[in-house]
């Protein structure tokens, strides 16, 4: 197969890693696979931190090789990919769009997101993308096996929450405040949540880990991520039509630290470690 424009150098270097990225996606798969398959947690955070670690040298190799190319070779660019998270009307998308969005985080994509929380624009480099929506198959499949075995369980039903109720007393509206059972929604959306921002932290270590160690091998590299960050900044700021903020990162107004504490062990056992929140919030399109 030949492309026009790359022709011997650093030309031909960017084509053979542009040809291997199916395969380095096919090893990530694979990875992924491995680490769905394996009873054993610490085999699959192995697994899966060494999906990430592929794919974050991949990304530098193809960062590097960029920066490289000459002009009159053709060059990859940023662009911009609609990611369906699910149907209009469809239950629990905020809290699937919030473990996309802790994935694109830590592989240097950005992420702008419907007010109904069904579509993702995705902004950044193709094989970057590409590698989000790999992690996000294979994640979503096992957080939301989590949460439905979690729920089965029903540890949440010994767990109750502060609701606000309000009733018409002598012509008027009075709001009070009282305890009621944790919801299996209410449980499910905190057990989710917890999960994907320990995804996102886990993620993001292993990502920071590798770059330490390239920089370490490959002084100029961080002068090379940056140039790639601010080629996708521009590209963001002259491509995207959002407005606002996404507010679907926000912890769920009715809470369940059962639930909460459960989604984060899910999490690690999902192959990940330590986490803060999700990073800042990603703007709303309207539709």
């Amino acid at each position: 197969m030949r492309v026009p424009g790359l022709v011997g150098g650093v030309g031909a270097t960017l084509y053979a890693r542009w040809v291997s990225s199916d395969k380095m996606l096919s090893r990530i798969g694979g990875l992924l696979r491995q680490a769905e398959s394996t009873d054993n947690p610490h085999e699959a955070d192995a697994f899966l931190a060494a999906a990430q670690r592929l794919a974050t040298s991949s990304s530098i190799d193809l960062a590097v090789a960029r920066s490289h190319t000459a002009a009159k070779e053709r060059r990859a660019t940023p662009v911009q990919r609609l990611i369906t998270i699910g149907e209009t009307g469809k239950k629990g998308l905020r809290t699937y769009a919030q473990l996309f969005i802790a994935i694109a985080a830590a592989n240097d994509v950005q992420c702008d997101i419907t007010a109904n929380s069904t579509v993702i624009y995705a902004y950044g480099f193709a094989d970057d993308i590409d590698v989000c929506e790999a992690l996000y198959s294979s994640l979503l499949v096992q957080m939301v096996r989590a949460s439905d075995a979690y729920l089965r369980e029903g540890t949440y039903r010994n767990e109750t929450t502060v609701r606000t109720v309000v009733e018409e007393r002598g012509g008027r509206r009075v709001r009070t405040r009282v305890r009621k059972p944790v919801a299996a929604v209410t449980a499910r959306l905190n057990f989710q949540s917890a999960f994907a921002a320990r995804i996102g932290a886990r993620l993001a270590e292993a990502k920071q880990e590798i770059e330490r160690e390239v920089e370490t091998s490959a002084p100029g590299t961080a002068l090379v991520l940056r140039g790639k960050s601010l080629e996708l900044q521009d590209f963001y700021r002259s491509t995207s039509q959002a407005r606002g903020s996404w507010r679907g990162n926000r912890a769920p107004s009715a809470r369940s630290a059962d639930a909460r504490r459960a989604g984060d062990r899910a999490g690690r056992a999902a192959r990940l470690g330590t986490a803060p929140e999700l990073p800042s919030a990603p703007r709303r399109l309207e539709r």
